[in-house]
């Protein structure tokens, strides 16, 4: 029940939401006149790099037997790519050695994400590996490039306005249906059925 509990924080569900609203708050909170865009764009790449990766594989069988790879962990890498993100945008307010400590859980969680992703039997530690490169990466690259932008701090109001969505999502625990749209649009493309990690891995004997 825990791992599917904490799984839940990297669903698309949740996070392509929560990624539109940390725009929106950007453009609010931050002082950065390009900041939201950075931000947006930062996130349709990874978003991107996921799709494609999967589209690879399901249309074409364009994966790593050898690794069991059939794509980038899409729960993985959207999670490193936004935590890191939101906990620095939500901890503007507090003390620099608070708010380092807050940042450092942004990049904790997605580790567990994950790991719970393995644990869970959805996906290889490869495809966990690489999407935690990729999101990382991103997540690291924007706050890099916006370190000297001036993060304003939240009452307790607006927080409640912002996180209102997820907040909802989570409760509710709706699971996203990207894999098996990015499933249906290969078949569609190809004219085959999609590749299977079973089809993949057969490829061993």
């Amino acid at each position: 029940m825990y791992w599917n509990s904490l799984t839940y924080f990297g669903d698309s569900m949740l996070l392509l939401p929560t990624g539109i609203i940390i725009a929106f708050f950007m453009a609010w909170k931050v002082t950065g006149r390009f900041t939201p865009l950075v931000w947006l764009f930062t996130f349709g790449i990874s978003g991107f790099l996921v799709c494609i990766s999967k589209l690879l594989f399901l249309g074409w069988g364009i994966g790593s037997t050898r690794y069991n790879f059939t794509g980038f962990s899409g729960h993985t890498t959207m999670s490193a790519t936004i935590w890191p993100v939101l906990l620095w945008l939500l901890s503007g307010g507090l003390h620099k050695r608070l708010r380092q400590v807050t940042i450092a859980v942004g990049f904790l969680l997605p580790v567990l994400i994950g790991y719970s992703r393995v644990i869970l039997g959805a996906h290889s530690p490869s495809e966990v590996i690489t999407g935690l490169i990729i999101g990382l990466s991103a997540s690291s690259i924007f706050l890099i490039t916006q370190r000297h932008q001036i993060v304003k701090a939240f009452t307790f109001s607006q927080l409640a306005i912002m996180l209102i969505v997820p907040i909802l999502l989570v409760s509710r625990g709706k699971q996203a249906t990207t894999q098996n749209m990015i499933e249906q649009f290969a078949e569609h493309i190809t004219g085959h059925p999609a590749w299977t990690r079973e089809k993949l891995l057969s490829q061993l004997g």
